[in-house]
């Protein structure tokens, strides 16, 4: 799903104003330098993807409260005030004593947000936690925006939105357009392949689930020509069956972990894997059982997204190899 936003000042607008705040003249023949301090930029309205419509006036004590979304907002140009713990622990992001971990994604401490007198909390519309944080955010007047991420182009519709606030086209250009252009190479090399039959399985430490295009990695595999079993096994959005995946018997089974991945893969080992029948799968027999890698696949890849199109490209067409 894409993000629905729309700037209500022209980007062109936002571009402009926020040159303008840039390029102050210094001050001539000795005037006081408050005399010709900039204007505070002007406000901008968006509407985010929850429907709620967004003020803001300055984005200079920024707060995200998921890992993906800092990155991207540093991505951008932007600085942080404070973030949630998986920033850290996930994307390895280094922050610096001056940014605060204000809890974890699930459970992020409104008291240790609003200590830090944000302008501006990037916030996630996939977390149930964060979506009841706004009547809370709403009454301390503090601006907030909810995204989602699930495609290339949900990331890059919020990145161009970051880069119009810090006034960095450069990185707009850097980590967005030049990463589409990659993706757009790829995609090219694959159109007019007949793409082979994959499942997306999802793992974690109780269960497991197909996934489609509500997943990055369904997504990827839809655009490059595979057929994602699941859109005929529906029930398996809800439960993989060894009887269902079976009678599916995909050419390839691609596997990402939620959690602790040890116990995820412990989970599949022990439900399918040690089942006579899962050896006599194609995808098994032919070597094409494959973990996904977290980092390319589970998180968000953002500046990344181009590598996890190609990984996947690589595997699906192996002619492909060392060619993208």
């Amino acid at each position: 799903m894409n993000i629905k936003h729309s700037l209500k000042i022209s980007s062109a607008a936002l571009a402009a104003f926020l040159l303008a705040g840039c390029t102050a003249a210094p001050p001539a023949d000795g005037a006081a330098a408050d005399a010709v301090q900039p204007p505070p930029p002007a406000a901008v309205t968006f509407t985010d993807v929850l429907d709620h419509e967004v003020t803001l006036e300055r984005w200079d004590r920024v707060v995200s409260l998921y890992g993906s979304f800092a990155e991207t907002w540093l991505l951008a140009g932007g600085t942080l005030v404070g973030t949630t713990e998986d920033a850290v622990s996930e994307r390895g992001l280094e922050l610096g004593e001056d940014v605060a971990v204000v809890g974890t994604v699930k459970e992020p401490s409104l008291e240790e947000v609003l200590a830090l007198s944000p302008d501006f909390v990037i916030l996630s519309a996939d977390v149930a936690g964060q979506v009841k944080l706004h009547g809370a955010l709403a009454a301390a007047e503090v601006p907030h925006a909810y995204y989602r991420v699930d495609a290339f182009a949900d990331y890059l519709a919020m990145l161009k939105q970051f880069c119009l606030l810090t006034g960095r086209e450069d990185l707009y250009e850097e980590n967005g357009l030049a990463v589409r252009e990659q993706i757009d190479a790829i995609l090219a090399s694959v159109e007019g392949k007949t793409g082979p039959t994959a499942l997306l399985i999802r793992a974690y430490s109780t269960g497991a689930k197909a996934k489609g295009d509500d997943n990055l990695a369904g997504v990827i595999l839809r655009d490059l020509g595979a057929d994602n079993l699941v859109d005929r096994y529906e029930s398996m959005l809800e439960d993989v069956s060894m009887e269902e995946v079976i009678a599916a018997d995909p050419e390839f089974i691609f596997i990402t972990t939620m959690g602790a991945e040890d116990k995820a893969l412990a989970f599949m080992t022990e439900t399918f894997e040690e089942s006579p029948a899962w050896a006599g799968l194609s995808a098994v027999k032919n070597g094409r059982y494959v973990l996904l890698p977290k980092e390319l696949f589970h998180y968000k890849p953002n500046a990344r997204w181009g590598e996890s199109y190609a990984y996947l490209a690589e595997i699906l067409y192996p002619e492909l190899a060392g060619k993208i």
